[in-house]
């Protein structure tokens, strides 16, 4: 009787258990893929069935708003408020990292013991405390700049620690996505999926390619004399694969028998890298008209949500955090305000008439705008009605003035206040903190001197090159948090006669000298990946060298590299640093 008893028990207390159990999370999004870019949203140039099932297992929003760009989108993401409020302003140089004094929803929710990773681009700060291992994640693998160079075997991070990535990186990232969530597969984890992919350069593997190289497309740009052929193909090829690796995780989840327990979200960071089919939609990428904010959001809790279903009140990535957080039961750690409020009623299928009613802000740059559930107000202050007006080819202001007043008014008090909250940015670039071994210092977050150039006017994976002038220097704005002994590798390439050149890294007092002793002088990298020419830089396979131990004094300062001993044409090509703390 007894033993019957205790058997009843343990099973009540397992089915509690099991019950009780919080969700996993896994999110993707997806690096310059419009709202278009989807077989479930009407494009048969393409077909993405595994995202399209998400919508057929879960809900799919009629209406779902991001920023112009990627960067702001990432941190209203990972916060639940507008970018400004976090200090994000641009998409590199520093501009793109998040303020220390936020809350992620990587802290959040490793707070509530669940286990944390990031697999693919960050862009929301590289040195630590920005970096994602110090925003909440405990796992990171991929990069944290804005953009990459190189889509094939790339020169990555895990953890701070520069790596080899292995074959294409959208499928290399969601092999390290899947062995996370299988390590972690007995405890709660969020799994954070930020793909890389549309975004330029184009390179796609060649089984995706194949598919799209010559077929003709039947769905055009509503100006199909704006499209760049071969763009339009490899981004649509990039989304195929795309929808091939979410299809690896979410049978990754079926077979660790997860699928029930996981709510998996999908959505992108603004609208398309280019002219192609965007339901005829205005804007794009940049842009703060529909077709530039408008994202595909899809979401799938298999037994919580009523699949099938089309969710028609507006969301915006500052409600993820406070959906994700009410519909696992997580609190919320943050002492600030939200922006973005609980989506949870409406993916249950209730009726809330504040979601109904609510305003959508965006804005990017001195552009702003609002939409409400039929209307948008532009950045000119013109009316648009979009229920039957997707292209904002017809201002209605003339006949709804009162209306117009109201939504303006509320644009120009909104981006008045996010001006105000952004400020000016102050920060110097943190190296040597005490929380993490390493510190990587890129040449995209330099200045340089003289005749010294960047390889492109866009910095993210820029290096520097023409060192022709022994007097020229490069040199950071940067902050020490920790003193003590660094070591230094250098990522660089020079010419044969540039053996022997001399240089000496300093930091206010502190100085290091190092000499080449190998020349390694390989060709650019990165055309003959390419399927459309690229407007960012090439890049290379760069020479790793110890430059030696530097002691560094706690303390903002600047760090400089000059050359002591010039006995070529030219110093070095540079391109990263990297500091080791010496235990």
């Amino acid at each position: 009787m007894i033993r019957g008893l205790l058997i009843l028990f343990a099973l009540l207390l397992s089915k509690f258990s099991l019950d009780a159990r919080q969700p996993n999370i896994v999110v993707f999004l997806t690096d310059d893929q419009g709202w278009g870019d989807l077989s479930v949203n009407g494009n048969t140039n393409l077909s993405t069935p595994n995202i399209d099932s998400l919508a057929k297992d879960g809900v799919k929003f009629d209406r779902f708003y991001v920023c112009p760009v990627c960067s702001p989108t990432r941190a209203e993401f990972l916060t639940g408020r507008y970018h400004q409020r976090g200090g994000v302003y641009s998409t590199s140089a520093g501009g793109e990292r998040l303020d220390l004094d936020e809350v992620t929803i990587g802290d959040t929710f490793k707070a509530a013991g669940y286990s944390t990773g990031a697999f693919g681009k960050w862009h929301n700060g590289m040195q630590f405390p920005y970096h994602p291992n110090g925003r909440g994640f405990d796992e990171f693998y991929g990069f944290c700049s804005g953009h990459w160079g190189n889509y094939f075997d790339p020169m990555l991070e895990h953890n701070g620690k520069i790596v080899d990535g292995e074959g294409f990186c959208v499928d290399d990232f969601t092999d390290k996505a899947m062995a996370f969530i299988e390590g972690n597969k007995e405890k709660p984890f969020l799994c954070y999926v930020p793909y890389n992919t549309p975004h330029s350069p184009m390179q796609v593997p060649d089984n995706f390619w194949d598919k799209f190289k010559n077929k003709e497309l039947a769905m055009r740009h509503r100006e199909p004399e704006k499209e760049q052929e071969n763009h339009v193909k490899c981004a649509l090829a990039m989304c195929e694969n795309i929808d091939w690796n979410v299809g690896r995780v979410l049978k990754k989840l079926e077979e660790l028998k997860l699928e029930e327990d996981t709510i998996v979200i999908y959505f992108c960071d603004n609208g398309p890298n280019g002219a192609r089919w965007n339901g005829g939609m205005k804007g794009k990428k940049g842009s703060t008209d529909e077709g530039g904010v408008r994202s595909p959001m899809l979401i799938r809790w298999p037994g919580k949500i009523k699949g099938g279903r089309e969710v028609s009140v507006m969301g915006s990535a500052i409600d993820l955090l406070p959906t994700l957080a009410d519909m696992a039961e997580v609190p919320l750690k943050s002492e600030k305000p939200l922006d973005g409020t609980s989506l949870k009623s409406a993916l249950l299928g209730d009726a809330d008439p504040e979601l109904a009613d609510r305003l959508i802000f965006s804005s990017w740059k001195n552009k702003s705008t609002v939409r409400s559930s039929k209307f948008r107000v532009d950045t000119s202050g013109k009316l648009f009605n979009l229920s039957n007006d997707p292209g904002q080819a017809r201002d209605i202001s003339k006949e709804n003035k009162g209306l117009l007043e109201d939504l303006d008014a509320k644009r120009v008090a909104y981006f008045a206040e996010m001006k105000g909250e952004l400020g000016t940015d102050e920060r110097p670039f943190v190296i040597a903190h005490p929380g993490h071994q390493f510190s990587q210092i890129p040449a995209r977050d330099a200045t340089a001197s003289g005749e010294i150039k960047r390889s492109n006017k866009f910095p993210n994976d820029s290096f520097f090159l023409n060192w022709v002038n022994k007097e020229d220097h490069i040199s950071w704005d940067a902050k020490v948090e920790a003193a003590g002994d660094y070591e230094v590798e250098m990522f660089y390439t020079c010419p044969e006669d540039s053996v022997g050149t001399e240089l000496e890294l300093s930091f206010n007092e502190n100085k290091l000298l190092g000499r080449i002793s190998e020349f390694h002088n390989p060709p650019l990298k990165g055309a003959d990946d390419d399927r459309q020419e690229r407007v960012e830089s090439y890049v290379k396979d760069w020479k790793r060298m110890g430059l030696g131990t530097i002691t560094l004094s706690e303390g903002e300062g600047t760090l400089s590299l000059k050359a002591l001993k010039k006995p070529g044409k030219e110093v070095i090509d540079f391109r990263l640093f990297v500091l080791r703390r010496v235990e």
